[in-house]
């Protein structure tokens, strides 16, 4: 892995990759294609009691609309900013779980920061705006944040509210792997999930340019002023999926739950079209393959 952070980094740098000139560190890790799957959750995970946990910070399923016939009203956002892209690696140092309503008001947020245990390279520094110094200094105790966040986002798949995320899988395969570096049980199967970044790839296909979260943002009319900081993005990731489930009525899916199994299927497929440009171009050899499994790798 690099040391330094991509420019634009990782979370966001989805071009198009119209020429061999494009920077690839943010893609998944290439695997062979004889590859056998992912690897096992070490037998020492458990479950824990997050009812004092859940208390603490309050009950985030509270503010739940009907759908009153739309495909999203009460939507979850979901955001991390970390160490660095290795997805089973690097660290959480700031995340934000919150809840819109269907126009797209804030109406509950709960945000961290950690102390990651290691050092935050100067380049991601430089995206989020955390030193290592602030971390230690003004940072909480990593297990308890991952307990935290794992605990929110679980209470939320659980009452079915939608949990947004652009680029999920970067996300919540990074949350996946520090809960197990933490002894915490992971979100294994999380669902429903909504990625504006997979949906608009699927439904604006031609669209040249990249996808970054701010340039996607602005083409739906979402106003994102402090990119990189991780309620900022979140919830703008949530307004981004609102109105693409107004735009594309006519043609995502009718429920939810569809609408996840369909993403499923559209991120191998883009992942898939993405191999084969890699291996033309070179990036990567022919018995490679990117990862296109969502909402985790």
């Amino acid at each position: 892995m690099k040391t330094s952070w991509p420019d634009p980094p990782p979370l966001f740098a989805l071009a198009d990759l119209d020429g061999p000139g494009e920077r690839v560190s943010w893609l998944p890790r290439p695997m062979k294609r004889s590859s056998s799957g992912r690897r096992p959750i070490p037998s020492h995970v458990a479950q824990i009691d997050f009812e004092e946990l859940r208390m603490a910070f309050g009950d985030i399923t509270a503010h739940v609309e009907p759908a009153e016939g739309r495909l999203l009203s009460t939507v979850a956002v979901f955001d991390l900013e970390t160490t660095g892209v290795d997805v089973e690696n690097d660290r959480i140092v700031t995340a934000y779980v919150g809840v819109l309503d269907s126009a797209g008001a804030v109406v509950e947020s709960h945000d961290w920061l950690a102390d990651p245990g290691i050092e935050i390279p100067d380049g991601a520094a430089r995206v989020h705006g955390i030193s290592t110094a602030r971390a230690r200094a003004e940072g909480r105790n990593a297990h308890e944040v991952v307990a935290e966040i794992v605990q929110a986002l679980r209470s939320l798949l659980n009452t079915g509210i939608p949990v947004v995320a652009y680029n999920a899988a970067f996300d919540l395969s990074l949350l996946k792997h520090e809960a197990i570096r933490h002894g915490i049980a992971p979100i294994e199967r999380p669902s429903p999930v909504v990625d504006p970044l997979v949906i608009d790839k699927r439904m604006d296909r031609y669209r040249r340019g990249k996808r970054t979260l701010d340039i996607v943002a602005a083409h739906y009319g979402v106003a994102l002023d402090d990119a990189h900081e991780a309620s900022a993005d979140a919830i703008a990731a949530g307004r981004i999926a609102l109105a693409q489930a107004e735009r594309f009525a006519a043609d995502l899916p009718g429920a939810v739950a569809e609408l996840h199994e369909a993403q499923v299927t559209w991120a191998a497929e883009q992942s898939a079209s993405l191999t084969q440009y890699f291996v033309k171009v070179g990036k990567l050899a022919a018995d490679e393959q990117l990862d296109g499994s969502w909402p985790i790798r």
